[in-house]
């Protein structure tokens, strides 16, 4: 008999860029990059995780966020 272990459903963030990047750091354009984002007001959606919300987090200022149900 195995161990079975229920796969929980990751929740989901949209993240929209709604500031430009221009004359931001470097380390804030490469995260509005790795995001997946690339021109004002353009969307991503991402499962929400520690490494996406620490990246959301650095660029706080320039994007908006909302949790899909």
């Amino acid at each position: 008999m195995g161990l079975v272990m229920a796969k929980k459903k990751a929740k989901r963030i949209r993240i929209q860029l709604v500031r430009s990047v221009i004359g931001r750091l470097p380390a804030q354009r490469k995260t509005v990059k790795a995001l997946g984002l690339r021109k004002m007001n353009s969307t991503v959606e991402q499962e929400m995780n520690p490494v996406i919300m620490g990246m959301v987090n650095t660029v706080s200022h320039l994007v908006k966020v909302e949790e899909i149900k």
